[in-house]
């Protein structure tokens, strides 16, 4: 009976623990990616989550033709370099910032309006043995107005 109790406190508290990591990480996200799209107009989202060494996530995002796009990657500095690809549908790789010296952001515009896969990457430097780095990660996307 006591175990029954005991998991809704479990719960809320893993709830607790994640809203305020994700808060966390939108911060980060404004504080840090944000100025890294510069000259170009922020879609309005905020997209950020902790990631570990060695971890991966992936974003889908549709881009409209003949429009010119900025996506910009930032993760915190205890972290180890932050990978990140950009395929499109058929997963050929459109772009990739491991060779551009881990850029943190890439500038593109398409032909032809398409979905395309985000792939973000934090890269593992720990020795074995050694606790994983943990940190937030940012993406964030912004166009230019056509004049």
């Amino acid at each position: 009976m006591r175990l029954i109790k005991t998991i809704p406190v479990i719960a809320i508290l893993v709830f607790a623990l994640n809203a305020s990591a994700d808060a966390q990480c939108k911060a980060f996200a404004k504080k840090e990616c944000l100025p890294e799209l510069e000259n170009y107009t922020h879609d309005g989202n905020y997209h950020a989550a902790v990631l570990v060494e060695g971890e991966e996530a992936e974003l889908y995002k549709t881009f409209y033709s003949d429009m010119e796009y900025r996506v910009a990657i930032v993760g915190e500095s205890k972290l180890p370099a932050v990978e990140f690809k950009i395929m499109d549908i058929n997963k050929n790789v459109l772009y990739s910032n491991k060779d551009h010296e881990y850029a943190s952001s890439w500038d593109f515009k398409l032909q032809s309006s398409q979905q395309l896969k985000i792939v973000v990457k934090v890269s593992s430097f720990n020795r074995p043995g050694d606790t994983p780095a943990s940190g937030c990660v940012a993406i964030m996307f912004g166009f230019k107005l056509k004049k």
